[in-house]
């Protein structure tokens, strides 16, 4: 199997996929940190293309970068300043050729992963 990188966001506190919001991801290689990609989520949540595909995967260290604060300020959600969540950085491994999914639930004040499925 080839390995691919996949994600998906939803907005718990709305209780809706999460439209709009950036996403970036970096290769991390050391102290060296390389945007590979930058992304918007489409309206169920998710990227209208895998982040990471088959032919561009390789095995090592990853960061997600997900621009929360500008999601939660174009969703209506009340504006306070600073954000408490505004960018959120899930660093990961890809150990394996396989499928990796690195999904966020969000809210205004927390946010969970996993790998999931």
């Amino acid at each position: 199997m080839t390995g691919y990188l996949t994600t998906h966001v939803l907005d718990t506190a709305r209780g809706c996929p999460a439209e709009g919001l950036k996403i970036e991801l970096f290769r991390i290689d050391g102290s060296d940190r390389t945007l590979l990609k930058t992304l918007v989520t489409n309206d169920d949540g998710r990227t209208d293309e895998q982040i990471l595909p088959a032919k561009e995967f390789a095995i090592g260290d990853y960061e997600l970068v997900f621009h929360a604060g500008a999601y939660l300020d174009a969703s209506g959600t009340p504006p306070e300043t600073p954000r408490f969540l505004n960018v959120i950085p899930i660093r990961f491994g890809m150990s394996e050729q396989s499928h990796y999914h690195v999904p966020l639930l969000l809210s205004p004040f927390g946010y969970s992963t996993y790998r999931g499925s």
